[in-house]
C-alpha cells in the first residue's frame, strides 16, 4: 500500500514538474513577445522623433512632423500589437495559408489563388496615386523596423506555439502590396448578394421561380424608409430613354441550375471570414443636424456588424500631424485594420464619417459551357481560349508544392475548378435538363484594379463635404454606404463604388455566360449615385435598407435588409426633439424586436391543450418585445421562432437554404400571417392533412416550451434569454486547434448577450444552427461635432493582439454591458488620459 503511494506521488511530482515547466514555457514565451510601450527606442528610418501616447486601453495616439514618419510609425506600432494577426491575414489574401498551416489550408489557398487577390492587389499598386504609393512605403518601412533582428517568437506567442507543432518559420518583410490586399478580403467579405444567388439557384431545385421569389419578397417600401428620400438621385439628363429601356428590361433568369451550383457555398465558406459574411452581416449609421442635438452641433453614430473574431477585427488608433499643412495634412483618429495604413471610419479635425454595407450588386455567377479537352468555352456561338495560369503552392510538411491550373472565361476565374468532385458533377448535369453549363465563372467588380487606397487617405485628410465627395469618388469597392457630418454643421449621405448596369437581366439569378445578353454594359456614373446633403428631416440614417425608392434610374441592388433596424433609428430619432451623445450610444443598445411585436399578438390568440404549455404562453403576456440578456420573454420567443420557421420551411426547402431569421425572414412570414391558408403552411410531409397558419403556431409554442424546458428549465420565471444567446470570442488560428489547453490561450469567453437578428442592438444568431452569436456591433462609436473630446468610442476584445496581454480583451466587461469610452482627440486631452509614452527618435 505504502509502495502504491510513493509511486503515485511520485508520477503527480513528474507532473507537477511537467506542468510548472509548461506554464514557466508559456509564460516566458507570452512575455518575450510583449512590446516595449514607455521610454525611447533608436529607429532606423525615421526622419523626426515620434511620440506614441496610450491611453489605459492600449489606444496610440501618434505624434510626427512629416507624413512619412507618421505612417511609418503608424507601421511600428501596429506591428507591435497585432503582427501575427498581420501575417495571417496576408497569408490570406495571399493564399499562402498552407505555409502556416499545412494540407489543412489547401482549399482555402486554392479558392484565393483562382479569385488572385494578390495579384489584382500588385496591379492596383501600380496604379494608385504616387503619393498614395509613398504611404503605403512608409507604413511598410515601419512595420520592417520593427520586425528587424527578430524572431517568430520575439513577435507574438503564436509563433511559439506554432514552433512545437509546425515550422520554423521566420517571418518576411512586409510591403505595400501586403496592405492593399487586404482591401480584397474586405471586399469579399462584403461581395453583397453572391450567397443569395446560390440560395436561389438551389431552392429553384425544389421550387419554382415564383415560389422561389416568395421567399425574398420586394422590399416593403410604404413601411421602411430609403436612405434617400431626396436629394440628389441623379441627374436629370439620365433618365434617358435609353437608361429606362434598360431598366425595364432587367428580367429574372430562373435556372434550372442545382445540380451545377450544389458545390459553390462549400468553396465559399473555405475562406476565412476576416470581417463575417452571411445573415446579420451589416451595420447601422446615423447622423442628426445641430437643430436636432442637444450640442448644437452634428452628432455622427457607427456600429459595424461584422463577425466576432480574437484579436478583434478593428484597431484603434489616432495619427496626429504636429502641424497640419500641405507636407503633414493628417489629424485623425478612429478605426482602421492592422496591417493597412490610414484610418477606415472616425473622424478627423473638422469632419467626421461612417460606413454601413450598401449591398449593391457587384458580382454575378456566370454558367459557362466548358469544353475541356480543347481548353475553349462558348460564347456567342463561337468557341474561345480559356486563360490559363499556373498557380504553385507551398504546404507545410510536403516536400513539392502543390501545383493548380486557374482558367478564366471573359466573365472571371472558374470557380468550379477549384474541386475535381464538383467538376465532375458539373459535366454530369450537361447530359441531363439543366441549362448544359459545366462550370460557374465569377465576375467580380474587386478582381478590377481600383482606387480604394486613395479614397481611404482622401478621407482621411478630407475638410469640407466637397473634398469628401472628391475622395469618395475613388471608393471602388466594397461598395459602402457613407454618412458624414462636420464641424460646420452639415451632414450627408454619398453612395460610392464601381456598380455594374447590366441591360439583359436583374443580377439576382446566375445567368448564362454564353448569351452576349448578359453582359454588363458599364458602371453607374458617380455623379448619378445617391447623395443628399442637410436633408429636410435632420437626420441620415443608415442600416442596410434600401437605398433609393423606385423610379430611380439604374438598379444598385435588390438584396438588401428589409428596413426593420433602419425604421426603429428613425422612429427613435423622432421621439425626441434633441438628442445628446448619451441618447446616441443608448439608441445603439436598443434592442426592440420589430418581428415579435407583429407575430406575437398571433401567438397570444392560439389556443393551447394544456396548463403546462399555458404557462410558456403567458410568458409574452405584457412583453414589451425588447431583448436585454434576461429577458425570458425573449428566450421563448426565439425559440417560437426558430421552431416556426423549422416547421414552415424545412419540408420544402434543401438544408443549404434553411431559414437563418434574419430580417428577410420577418418579411416573408409577416406577409404570411396574412394568408392563414398559405401552401408554405402545409406540412408536405404529413399526408392527407393540410396544415394552416394556426396549426403551425400552435406547434411551434409548443414545441418552443418543451424546448426551454429542456434547454433551461421547467420553471418559466428562471428563463432568460442570454443563457441561450452566447458569444464566443474564437482566435481563426490556434483558437481552432481541437487542442484544449492551446484554445484556452487564445479565445475569451462565453459571454451572455441581449440584442438579436433585426434589432439595432444586432447579435446576429442563425436559426438553421442555433442561438449562438454569428455577428456583433464590431465597434461603438458616437463623435460629437460640437465637442470632438466629448465623444464616445469600445470595441469589442481590445487593442492588442498578445495573448494575456492586459488589452487582449480589456474592452469586454464595457462592451457587453454596451457602453462606450471617452474619446480624446485634442493634444490637451490626449496628453490628460496618456499612462504610457514611447518616443522613437530617428537613428
Amino acid at each position: 500500500m505504502r509502495r502504491s503511494w510513493r509511486v503515485a506521488a511520485a508520477v503527480l511530482a513528474v507532473v507537477a514538474l511537467a506542468l510548472a515547466a509548461a506554464v514557466g514555457y508559456v509564460v516566458a514565451s507570452v512575455r518575450q513577445s510583449y512590446p516595449l510601450t514607455s521610454g525611447e527606442l533608436s529607429v532606423p528610418g525615421l526622419q523626426q522623433p515620434v511620440e506614441v501616447l496610450r491611453d489605459r486601453a492600449g489606444v496610440p495616439q501618434v505624434y510626427a512632423d512629416t507624413a512619412h514618419d507618421l505612417f511609418f510609425a503608424q507601421g511600428y506600432v501596429s506591428a507591435q500589437d497585432r503582427f501575427f494577426e498581420m501575417d495571417f491575414r496576408r497569408h490570406v489574401t495571399s493564399g499562402r495559408l498552407s505555409e502556416l498551416f499545412g494540407p489543412s489550408a489547401l482549399q482555402t489557398d486554392m479558392v484565393v489563388r483562382t479569385l488572385g487577390w494578390r495579384r489584382v492587389a500588385e496591379r492596383e499598386l501600380a496604379i494608385l496615386d504616387p503619393m498614395t504609393r509613398r504611404y503605403l512605403q512608409a507604413y511598410s518601412d515601419g512595420v520592417n523596423a520593427y520586425l528587424r533582428g527578430k524572431s517568430g517568437p520575439d513577435l507574438s506567442f503564436e509563433y511559439a506555439v506554432l514552433s512545437l507543432t509546425g515550422p520554423d518559420y521566420a517571418p518576411e518583410g512586409w510591403s505595400p502590396a501586403d496592405s492593399v490586399a487586404w482591401l480584397k478580403a474586405m471586399a469579399w467579405d462584403l461581395r453583397s448578394n453572391v450567397s443569395d444567388e446560390i440560395d436561389r439557384a438551389l431552392a429553384n431545385q425544389t421550387l419554382s421561380p415564383t415560389q422561389v421569389e416568395q421567399l425574398y419578397p420586394r422590399y416593403p417600401y410604404t413601411r421602411h424608409y430609403p436612405i434617400v428620400t431626396a436629394g440628389q438621385v441623379g441627374q436629370a439628363g439620365l433618365r434617358s430613354a435609353q437608361v429606362r429601356r434598360l431598366h425595364r428590361s432587367a428580367a429574372r433568369l430562373p435556372l434550372r441550375a442545382g445540380r451545377v451550383m450544389s458545390a459553390i457555398p462549400g468553396l465559399l465558406d473555405a475562406v476565412p471570414a476576416l470581417l463575417g459574411t452571411g445573415g446579420g452581416l451589416g451595420s447601422n449609421s446615423w447622423a442628426v443636424s445641430g437643430r436636432r442635438s442637444a450640442t448644437g452641433g452634428p452628432i455622427l453614430a457607427n456600429d459595424p456588424h461584422l463577425a466576432p473574431s480574437m484579436p478583434a477585427v478593428w484597431y484603434q488608433m489616432g495619427l496626429h500631424c504636429r502641424h497640419v499643412g500641405a507636407g503633414c495634412p493628417f489629424d485623425v483618429s478612429g478605426f482602421t485594420f492592422a496591417g493597412m495604413p490610414g484610418v477606415v471610419i472616425g473622424h478627423n479635425q473638422r469632419i467626421a464619417w461612417g460606413l454601413t454595407t450598401m449591398y449593391a450588386d457587384v458580382s454575378d455567377l456566370y454558367l459557362e459551357r466548358v469544353d475541356d479537352q480543347a481548353g475553349t468555352y462558348l460564347f456567342d456561338g463561337r468557341q474561345r481560349r480559356l486563360r490559363t495560369r499556373p498557380e504553385s503552392i507551398r504546404v507545410e510538411g510536403r516536400d513539392q508544392p502543390v501545383t493548380i491550373t486557374v482558367r478564366s472565361t471573359r466573365d472571371g476565374p472558374l470557380l468550379s475548378d477549384v474541386v475535381d468532385e464538383f467538376a465532375a458533377a458539373g459535366r454530369a448535369s450537361a447530359t441531363g435538363r439543366s441549362t448544359g453549363a459545366n462550370a460557374v465563372a465569377l465576375r467580380w467588380t474587386a478582381l478590377t484594379p481600383g482606387h480604394t487606397m486613395d479614397a481611404v487617405f482622401g478621407i482621411d485628410k478630407a475638410t469640407s463635404w466637397s473634398r469628401f465627395r472628391q475622395a469618395a469618388k475613388s471608393f471602388d469597392v466594397p461598395s459602402q454606404n457613407l454618412v458624414y457630418a462636420d464641424v460646420d454643421g452639415h451632414i450627408g449621405y454619398q453612395a460610392p463604388g464601381q456598380i455594374p448596369v447590366r441591360s439583359g437581366y436583374d443580377g439576382r439569378w446566375p445567368v448564362p455566360g454564353w448569351n452576349p445578353r448578359y453582359d454588363w454594359t458599364g458602371y453607374v456614373p458617380f455623379a448619378a449615385l445617391p447623395s443628399v446633403l442637410d436633408p429636410a428631416s435632420g437626420y441620415v440614417v443608415t442600416a442596410n435598407q434600401a437605398v433609393v425608392a423606385p423610379g430611380y434610374p439604374y438598379r444598385l441592388g435588390g438584396d438588401t435588409s428589409y428596413g426593420y433596424r433602419s425604421q426603429r433609428i428613425i422612429e427613435l430619432l423622432n421621439a425626441k426633439a434633441t438628442h445628446d451623445v448619451a441618447d446616441m450610444a443608448a439608441l445603439q443598445r436598443d434592442s426592440y424586436n420589430a418581428n415579435a411585436a407583429e407575430l406575437v399578438p398571433y401567438l397570444r390568440r392560439i389556443e393551447v391543450s394544456t396548463t403546462y404549455y399555458r404557462q410558456g404562453q403567458r410568458v409574452l403576456r405584457g412583453w414589451d418585445f425588447t431583448q436585454p440578456a434576461d429577458s425570458g420573454a425573449a428566450a421563448y420567443f426565439n425559440v417560437v421562432w426558430r421552431d416556426l420557421l423549422a416547421r414552415t420551411f424545412h419540408d420544402q426547402l434543401p438544408p443549404a437554404v434553411w431559414p437563418d431569421g434574419d430580417e428577410r425572414w420577418f418579411e416573408v412570414v409577416r406577409r404570411l400571417l396574412h394568408d392563414p391558408t398559405s401552401p408554405w403552411w402545409d406540412d408536405v410531409n404529413t399526408d392527407a392533412v393540410v396544415e394552416t397558419r394556426n396549426d403551425i403556431l400552435l406547434a411551434a409554442l409548443e414545441e418552443g416550451r418543451d424546448d426551454m424546458t429542456r434547454l433551461q428549465a421547467r420553471d418559466p420565471t428562471q428563463w432568460s434569454w442570454g443563457h441561450l444567446h452566447r458569444l464566443e470570442l474564437v482566435n481563426p488560428t490556434l483558437g481552432t486547434s481541437g487542442t484544449g489547453l492551446v484554445e484556452s490561450l487564445f479565445n475569451r469567453g462565453p459571454y451572455q448577450l441581449g440584442g438579436g437578428s433585426g434589432t439595432v442592438d444586432a447579435t446576429a444568431w442563425d436559426a438553421a444552427q442555433g442561438f449562438a452569436v454569428t455577428a456583433v456591433p464590431s465597434m461603438r462609436m458616437v463623435v460629437s461635432l460640437a465637442d470632438l473630446d466629448s465623444s464616445r468610442w469600445a470595441m469589442i476584445a481590445g487593442e492588442s493582439g498578445h495573448a494575456y496581454s492586459a488589452h487582449y480583451s480589456d474592452q469586454m466587461p464595457l462592451w457587453v454591458d454596451g457602453e462606450t469610452r471617452p474619446w480624446a482627440f485634442s493634444r490637451g486631452a490626449v496628453e490628460a488620459s496618456t499612462q504610457d509614452r514611447l518616443v522613437l527618435q530617428p537613428s
